[in-house]
């Protein structure tokens, strides 16, 4: 698997992804109706015309997931057993349809599992900004890691 095992994460290292995605109004309304929210800001253009931004908003948590997504494949593929939590958890900018999002990974902190000595917990800063630059999402992560098999 492409994923680092506990070992190989380094506090310090900030992994700025490749991968882009441009969010669409498909994206936004199958999120939204998938998981039940109702809420109108991000379904309905005719009452987001009246409100300060004009236009849907992009739900937040589907913003969330899909920051933390793009880390993947650059660092857990494989090699996670879990989330643990998330913590301060931020949106300082709206997504909207047609943003162009992009995304960096810290490694904040680490250290061995007390219960499982074959795993380690990993903190990961997520930072996701849009076309602009402008910062539009920020997460702790923290996941429980696999330790590099012994041969």
């Amino acid at each position: 698997m492409a994923g680092l095992y506990f070992e190989e994460f380094e506090v310090g290292k900030t992994f700025e992804h490749a991968l882009t995605r441009t969010v669409t109004e498909m994206d936004n309304v199958l999120f939204t109706a998938l998981t039940h929210n109702a809420q109108p800001l991000h379904l309905d253009a005719e009452f987001s015309k009246d409100t300060e931004f004009g236009k849907p908003l992009v739900n937040s948590i589907f913003t969330l997931g899909l920051m933390i997504g793009v880390s993947v494949s650059d660092t857990t593929l494989g090699t996670t057993v879990g989330n643990l939590g998330m913590t301060d958890c931020r949106f300082p900018k709206p997504v909207f349809h047609g943003d162009t999002l992009h995304s960096t990974t810290t490694i904040k902190a680490k250290r061995e599992s007390k219960s499982r000595p074959t795993m380690g917990i990993v903190e990961f800063e997520h930072r996701a900004f849009n076309q602009r630059g402008e910062e539009v999402a920020y997460c702790l992560r923290s996941g429980l890691m696999r330790k590099k098999p012994v041969a």
